[in-house]
């Protein structure tokens, strides 16, 4: 399917791959990981041809559909369903000439290939793709250049999964989803038919939908079969084999090198020493699986416990201005609480953290706070709050008005930034340590609750892991907002749901909340492909309208009938010639008969064409009258 073979590429002075070789099987689904930074984008450029290869070659098959994200957000006049619907480039296509064909014959094969391609399936289709990312019907009629960046990446992603590529790659496709749309990405890819490499570094995903794992490491790369969990143990046990065996190797080598310290001066075993010599040279020296050291996470306890509730809400509203977003609020937190936040984008998520956080009063009801509560809140977008100009150094220092610079230098190292990394610039920073400075300043004098709004974004998997530990350890109150279910399974005891302009306690666990989640998606998928009925006429009138419909379509129906029973007899014709012509010695017993039944063959090819372009036309008829 895919192969990579002696594939070499610098990044300047840095080695990204070096003579790395693997081949993907057809249709594997497979989750492509490594440490941030070590070219995983890079190598989706150079299959994707925007880049070349120093030395060796990378190999798909001719004529394989190539499905990417683009880095940059889409943007233009046109609606969402318009634009998801013209990344199928051959329906689109298809669908103009058929505006202007005038050929019968060529008309005939174009509404062939828009039956064979599901055509007019489509727009039910590319609907149900935008409901499962969170675009409702009337969301997905509006302008793409009405949406904010991370909006219009979901509609990116929406086309690429419309156009049902061969090759599908996936660069962080969470990155731009809340949790419900994570779990309706995971639910699509787990049957999706194409070949599919993801970069990720959420577990859940990586467990559920991958079925190999391509790791990059060292400028190698290599496949293991099997999920992520699975991977990583089969990783360990590697890693553990391979410590025996150097030490194996190491006691082998430590013999025969005093075999030739020993003897090699001696006449009588000169030739046995340089014998020993030899296979000393020659004995390659096992290479160990090497872990990159993870920087743990620190969240400083609160010196002093508050007595709990910490936070008390009776009736509370709130929202901006005169518009409430959020009411009947009746809730409580205690100051050890784990709490996941729940809810699609929109309902009212960062509203709810920003009234716990304080930054917004209640507009009604009481809400009760205990005295000095310290609440720490750290959210992505708090990354433009950083000095561009400034240093992890510069950014602690003001923190630290009394301290010495060694002290101010050794609270840097234990957020992250050691030695010469707490002198780097911001715009230096990987997304990783910008996160990472950016958390160790909201938890910086120990508040009594942490308000963390998707804090595993641009963390690679063994930093999650660290930050798990990190939330674990904290003593004091935890609310995640997260699209990362693995997250929000090792670290949450609570969910509660923002839904219906309220926030309440959800009674189930994370696999009770993607079932709703993805029979919710289904649901508005089917409304916004245009299945909704008019709640307001009554039972009895529909029933008295649907009769009246049908009676007044039933010739139009008899039509329709009559050309499916003959589509049928056509189909069931060409089967029986095309078992005799299947036949070995077709052409050579009788070649005047073999050449007239091709010839029929051909004839009824040509008239089932032309019957299902009857058919398609009164069925859109049909349709178009209300049935």
């Amino acid at each position: 399917m895919l192969h990579i073979n002696d594939l070499t590429y610098r990044l300047g002075p840095r080695m990204l791959f070096d003579k790395a070789t693997v081949a993907l099987p057809e249709r594997a689904r497979v989750g492509f990981v490594g440490r941030n930074g070590t070219g995983k984008t890079t190598l989706f450029r150079m299959i994707s041809d925007e880049l070349a290869p120093e030395n060796g070659a990378i190999t798909i098959p001719r004529g394989m559909k190539l499905g990417r994200v683009e880095q940059e957000a889409p943007g233009g006049p046109g609606s969402l369903v318009d634009f998801v619907l013209a990344a199928d480039i051959e329906r689109a296509a298809l669908m103009l000439e058929a505006e202007t064909a005038q050929d019968p014959h060529r008309i005939a094969e174009i509404q062939t290939r828009l039956v064979d391609i599901d055509a007019h399936a489509a727009p039910a289709r590319a609907a149900g793709i935008l409901a499962g990312l969170g675009f409702d019907h009337e969301a997905q009629q509006r302008a793409l250049s009405e949406f904010s960046g991370g909006w219009r990446m979901r509609v990116a992603l929406a086309a690429v999964l419309f156009s049902k590529p061969d090759l599908l790659l996936l660069d962080e496709p969470t990155n731009y989803l809340d949790l419900e749309g994570t779990l309706w990405l995971i639910d699509y890819l787990q049957t999706c038919p194409a070949t599919i490499i993801v970069i990720s570094h959420d577990r859940d995903l990586l467990d559920a939908v991958a079925n190999h794992i391509l790791h990059l490491d060292q400028s190698k790369l290599t496949l293991w079969r099997g999920n992520y969990t699975s991977f990583e143990k089969q990783r360990r046990e590697a890693q553990a084999i391979q410590v025996k065996h150097q030490k194996k190797q190491e006691e082998q080598r430590k013999h025969l090198q005093e075999f030739v310290d020993r003897f090699r001066a001696k006449a009588t075993k000169a030739r046995q020493a340089q014998s020993r010599l030899k296979m000393l040279e020659k004995m390659e020296p096992v290479a160990a699986i090497i872990d990159s050291d993870v920087q743990p996470f620190r969240l400083p306890t609160p010196q002093r416990q508050l007595s709990p509730p910490i936070i008390a809400m009776e009736g509370a509203s709130v929202g901006y201005d005169d518009r409430v977003i959020l009411s009947r609020l009746n809730l409580s937190i205690s100051n050890d609480d784990r709490i996941g936040l729940l809810g699609q984008n929109g309902n009212g998520k960062s509203t709810f953290a920003k009234l716990v956080a304080g930054r917004l009063q209640p507009m009604g009801g009481v809400m009760r706070r205990a005295p000095k509560l310290d609440v720490g809140f750290f959210a992505q977008h708090q990354v433009d709050d950083l000095e561009s100009n400034g240093t992890p150094y510069s950014h602690i220092a003001p923190l630290m008005p009394d301290a010495t610079e060694a002290k101010i230098r050794s609270r840097c190292a234990e957020i992250g930034f050691p030695n010469v990394k707490a002198d780097t610039r911001v715009t230096e920073l990987s997304g990783g340590e910008k996160a990472r400075l950016l958390m160790g300043l909201a938890a910086f004098n120990g508040p009594h609750m942490l308000i963390m709004d998707e804090p595993t974004n641009h963390l690679d998997i063994d930093s999650r892991a660290a930050l798990i530990e990190a939330i674990n350890d904290y003593a004091g109150a935890v609310i995640l907002v997260s699209h990362d279910r693995y997250l929000l399974d090792a670290c949450a005891d609570r969910l509660w749901l923002v839904d219906g302009g309220g926030v309440k306690p959800f009674d189930g666990d994370m696999d009770d909340y993607r079932k709703l989640v993805l029979d919710k998606a289904r649901t508005e998928g089917g409304r916004a492909s245009g299945d909704d009925r008019d709640d307001k006429v009554t039972q009895a009138g529909q029933r008295r309208d649907a009769a009246r419909l049908r009676k007044e379509l039933a010739p139009l129906r008899k039509k329709i009938e009559g050309v499916e029973e003959r589509m049928a007899k056509f189909t069931e014709l060409m089967k029986r010639v095309d078992a005799a012509l299947a036949s070995p010695d077709a052409f050579t017993k009788d070649p005047e008969k073999a050449g007239l039944l091709a010839r029929q063959r051909a004839e009824l090819e040509r008239a089932l064409a032309m019957a299902e372009e009857e058919w398609l036309t009164l069925t859109t008829e049909y349709e178009e009258a209300g049935a």
